[in-house]
């Protein structure tokens, strides 16, 4: 057996994330310290991609604030993340949808799929 995956499997904690994908609308709550306070904070936005595998996966999310679109890239298991909400489900034909960053306005819309 490889050695570095059985050091992940071993050492690090699995976390129950629900199942999402590209064009998903998800919401991350996760820690942040400020100075000795600790708070939950939230980002909620469309999940753009998701990328790697086992401990090492990746999950980037964009949201509009404003006019100025955020992106944010979550390790999946962060020990920061509290939990992971999925808010809408989404039909798309691709893993990767960065197209989705020069679109505005109608164009930008993802159809949803109901389950």
């Amino acid at each position: 057996m490889d050695l570095l995956k059985y050091v992940q499997d071993q050492y690090i904690e699995k976390k129950e994330i629900p199942q999402f994908g590209a064009g998903d609308t998800i919401t991350v709550y996760y820690k942040i310290k400020e100075g000795n306070k600790e708070r939950i904070q939230f980002f909620r936005g469309v999940v753009l991609q998701r990328r790697g595998q086992g401990s090492t996966e990746t999950f980037t999310i964009r949201k509009m604030s404003g006019n100025i679109g955020v992106e944010r890239i979550f390790p999946i298991n962060l020990p920061a993340i509290d939990k992971i909400e999925v808010n809408k489900k989404a039909k798309v034909r691709r893993a990767r949808i960065f197209y989705q960053r020069e679109r505005t306005g109608k164009a930008a819309r993802i159809k949803e799929r109901r389950i």
